[in-house]
């Protein structure tokens, strides 16, 4: 109980508060959409680069925690396609319900909840996976989408390669990814002045998008198909974080702060990225915006199972 009250309802009241300002107009869609704008394109990206450039990427970048958690990733997506056929859905809707289960909100709530229950030394694990996350998924992503637009004649590897990387080097967040590494592997020094400025506008990333991710939601209907909805729910919130923590204690024996990074970063809820690959695509937007909606809430209660469990 003290888990759920301590490290989960400060997190989630952040989120609740956006969505009451935007539920009482205390902020416009249009102010909410500028708030968001802020953390996704500059304060996100400036915590990333920090991040990422001081980061010990030899300690951090072991195998053995990718392994864990994209293999819970890419069966969630597996898993997602494959369901969403056998209920009836095109291919494309499919690909989209499919990226939702394995798109986990690793920044906006996967950092601060581990945080928040281990300290900001245990977060070395978060940032390593999450610099490969939107890279990886977003072109897995893509490229599923492109074979089943074109019914399996896929587009000219030339083409295909080209609009993946346009997709995933025009993200702002991508882009404080890459200056990142430049930073950590050059070893180029920056003044102090400058990492006290960035530090300032890196600061306000999580809480800002926290709030601004309560007032996204407020937008975002429970409507579409129940048993869509209900698979990608359980694929994110319990497939992935269970497969990642059976195979990271059983299989790749990850140490304590590995574990806990990846077992907790794969049960969050699927962020916002998911309803807008859908957007992108028109397909299968409905249960997109659904499953990010309540799988957020339902979030709540497994956060603290798995943090009952993690040792």
């Amino acid at each position: 109980m003290n888990a759920l009250l301590d490290v989960i309802m400060p997190v989630f009241l952040v989120i609740g508060g956006g969505w009451i300002a935007a539920r009482t107009g205390l902020l416009s869609d249009a102010a909410v959409d500028a708030l968001m704008r802020f953390a996704q394109s500059i304060a996100v990206p400036v915590l990333l680069f920090l991040s990422i450039s001081r980061l010990d990427l030899v300690a951090a970048y072991d195998p053995a925690l990718f392994a864990s958690f994209y293999a819970g990733a890419f069966a969630g997506f597996g898993l997602g396609f494959l369901g969403a056929r056998l209920l009836g859905r095109p291919a494309t809707d499919a690909v989209a319900i499919g990226f939702a289960c394995m798109f986990s909100n690793s920044l906006l709530l996967g950092v601060p909840i581990t945080e928040r229950a281990y300290g900001s030394a245990a977060l070395a694990g978060n940032f390593a996976i999450i610099s490969i996350h939107s890279p990886l998924l977003y072109a897995t992503g893509i490229m599923a989408m492109e074979l089943a637009r074109s019914h399996g004649q896929g587009l000219p590897a030339h083409r295909l390669a080209r609009q993946v990387l346009r997709a995933i080097f025009t993200q702002p967040m991508v882009l404080g990814i890459c200056a990142g590494f430049a930073v950590n592997l050059s070893g180029l020094p920056l003044p102090g002045f400058a990492w006290d400025a960035l530090k300032m506008v890196g600061g306000a990333a999580i809480p800002t998008a926290l709030f601004g991710l309560g007032g996204v939601l407020l937008r975002y209907r429970p409507e579409g198909d129940g048993r869509a909805i209900a698979m990608v729910m359980a694929l994110s919130l319990l497939l992935h974080p269970g497969l990642t923590y059976l195979l990271g204690t059983r299989v790749f024996g990850l140490d304590t702060d590995q574990l806990r990074s990846a077992v907790l970063t794969g049960a969050m809820a699927p962020g916002v990225n998911a309803y807008l690959f859908a957007h992108m695509y028109g397909v299968a937007k409905r249960v997109a915006a659904s499953s990010v909606l309540l799988a957020t809430a339902g979030s709540i209660g497994t956060i603290w199972l798995w943090l009952t469990i993690l040792p």
